[in-house]
């Protein structure tokens, strides 16, 4: 099966770290729940105040609809600055680099 990557990145000026954690388990949850999600890993910077995730859908359709989501999702919380980009995945070279696929 051939996955979508996704890797938002956007200016953050926190919280940080556990804080973070407690205020955005909510939304965690939501987005645990979204149609074609394999997987999320939240990233954070707070050095370079920048703040985002990778993700893994199953489909490039899901992975489109989840952006275009997201992206009206983090412009409603103020946030500008989004960059989205999308990859398809080589799922036989990442299997032999043990990605969780």
């Amino acid at each position: 099966m051939a996955h979508t990557l996704v890797q938002f990145d956007f200016p953050y000026s926190g919280p940080w770290g556990a804080e973070m954690t407690g205020a955005m388990a909510d939304l965690a949850h939501d987005i645990a729940a979204e149609d074609g999600l394999v997987w999320k890993i939240w990233t954070e910077n707070r050095e370079t105040g920048r703040a985002g995730g990778i993700y893994v859908f199953e489909t490039p359709e899901a992975a489109a609809a989840y952006t275009e989501k997201h992206s009206a999702r983090l412009g409603a919380f103020g946030i500008t600055g989004i960059n989205a980009l999308s990859f398809d995945v080589n799922g036989d070279l990442s299997a032999i680099t043990r990605a969780p696929l």
